[in-house]
């Protein structure tokens, strides 16, 4: 039989076929395939399993090719990366920058991550009911991030503003919904379908930052064959294999300076003659893009 995974604890994933969800372990040779991730298998993940006699439970013995994954590894000082979701038609992460704070770092570790594996992204600012004091940091974030050439959108998923827009954006795909603890992810979800039955939290009063509402990534099917994969609250974003000549090539705006380099191998950093240098200082590049950019290639070249 073929099914979507529509959860994973490691052990056990849910697997939606023909209208029924079935319990579902890995066969062990599928655990030993060369897979370096921590989880071989994850939400979205197209397979193929079989049913234990006259049961609802079964085995995957094999994952079917991948359009695309979403890696990322899972701290700064692990070398062990792990699969947030696959077969992604659209990533949305969404954004506050205050209550909780996302940073630009953040971001940038994201959509450059999204960027390598060739997934479009749409950034969300969320919680805009309550930026009223900070509406000028939040314009700052959506212009750098236009100016960058990714598609921002404006909500509030409280009341309701831009969240027809929302849906519409989102419509007959499979969406990756991400972003730190407490920035309303499963508020946003209920939002598009009130019917869903989905835990939402309150932020921690002590360091205003979310606590995990969401254990393991479940995706949900909503109206008009939409799925959205809602994740666990990712406190870190580390990038995996990238090389620091690379790197530069998944910054968007960096793309039409990078051949004017006078080396093929420019890091942007240090090299003479190097066009990308030349346009942070012109004001081509955004100085806050390029200085995170400064920060991961020192991070990989660690």
């Amino acid at each position: 039989m073929e099914g979507l995974v529509i959860c994973s604890t490691g052990k056990l994933c849910d697997v939606y076929s023909d209208g029924n969800i079935f319990k579902c372990t890995l066969k062990g040779n599928l655990r030993l395939k060369g897979i370096k991730t921590t989880n071989p298998i994850s939400v979205g993940d197209r397979v193929l399993f079989e049913l234990e006699d006259k049961s609802t439970t079964g085995r995957i013995f094999k994952i079917l090719d991948r359009k695309n994954v979403i890696i990322r590894r899972a701290t700064n000082l692990s070398r062990q990366t792990h699969i947030l979701a696959a077969n992604i038609d659209l990533a949305v992460l969404v954004v506050t920058p205050v209550l909780p704070r996302t940073s630009t770092g953040f971001i940038d570790r994201f959509l450059i991550t999204a960027e390598a594996y060739n997934i479009p992204v749409l950034l969300v600012f969320n919680k805009m009911d309550l930026f009223e004091n900070d509406i000028d940091l939040v314009k700052y974030y959506n212009q750098l991030y236009i100016n960058a050439g990714y598609k921002t959108l404006m909500v509030s998923a409280t009341n309701k503003t831009n969240i027809e827009e929302f849906r519409e954006i989102i419509s007959n795909k499979v969406i990756l919904l991400t972003g730190h603890s407490g920035v309303g992810k499963s508020t946003l979800i209920k939002a598009i379908d009130p019917n869903i039955k989905i835990k939402i939290g309150n932020l921690s009063e002590t360091h205003l930052k979310g606590k995990h509402t969401t254990t393991f990534a479940r995706m949900y099917l909503l109206q008009n064959e939409t799925f959205i994969i809602d994740t666990p609250g990712i406190k870190e974003f580390g990038v995996v294999d990238f090389e620091p000549w690379e790197l530069g090539h998944w910054f968007r705006e960096f793309k039409e300076f990078i051949p004017k380099c006078h080396y093929a191998n420019c890091t942007h950093q240090h090299e003479p003659d190097c066009a990308v240098r030349m346009a942070v200082e012109s004001g081509k590049i955004d100085e806050e893009r390029y200085s995170n950019y400064i920060g991961i290639l020192n991070n990989i070249s660690e």
